[in-house]
């Protein structure tokens, strides 16, 4: 990927994000990641995908606010997301399935808009469809509510909103991480 191509896809996801900040009274939650050395499951079984083995990386929420929510994934491989509601199975990888992504920006972006029921219980997957895709990764769900982590409990306390700077932060700095991974990379 050249550093243009880099760019262009940081600076689309900045407009993504300049689109979910624009939402009356929308709320986010970004998440930084790494599935190197995750648990791995067989894609092939969902997605009749070449993997077998691929590395995976769950995270469980829930919304306080029903509504359209946006999901965002940047990854520094050819990475999918998949929404789950009640929870992932790694070995029943179609039941409770919502909705899944791939490549919406380029190889390496995944999104979707979904409508989230207030209470219930998702799972956010991030993986990629072979054995050798996985890594370092970004995901940002925003939303008409507040995006709690971990399982359904009463009383959980909100966490706090991260301002658009913060996002536009985060896209350079991944196009950075990019480029000098890729410049690396040239170089040996």
């Amino acid at each position: 990927m050249t550093i243009k191509k880099i760019l262009r896809t940081a600076l689309a996801a900045c407009v993504l994000f300049a689109g979910f900040a624009g939402t009356a009274s929308a709320e986010f939650f970004s998440h930084v990641g790494d599935s190197t050395g995750a648990p791995t499951w067989d894609v092939d079984a969902a997605f009749d995908a070449p993997g077998t083995m691929v590395p995976y990386e769950s995270f469980d929420f829930h919304v306080d606010a029903g509504g359209a929510y946006k999901f965002l994934a940047a990854a520094r491989f050819d990475s999918m997301i998949i929404l789950y509601e009640g929870g992932f199975d790694a070995s029943a990888p179609n039941q409770n399935r919502i909705r899944f992504n791939d490549d919406i920006l380029s190889p390496n972006t995944s999104g979707f808009v979904t409508s989230l029921t207030a209470g219930l219980q998702y799972t956010f997957v991030i993986t990629g469809f072979n054995d050798s895709e996985y890594g370092a990764y970004t995901f940002t769900i925003g939303g008409p509510g507040n995006i709690i982590p971990g399982p359904v409990t009463i009383g959980a306390p909100v966490l706090a909103v991260p301002e658009p700077s913060t996002w536009l932060m985060l896209g350079i700095g991944l196009a950075a991480v990019g480029y000098a991974a890729r410049r690396k990379t040239s170089q040996a």
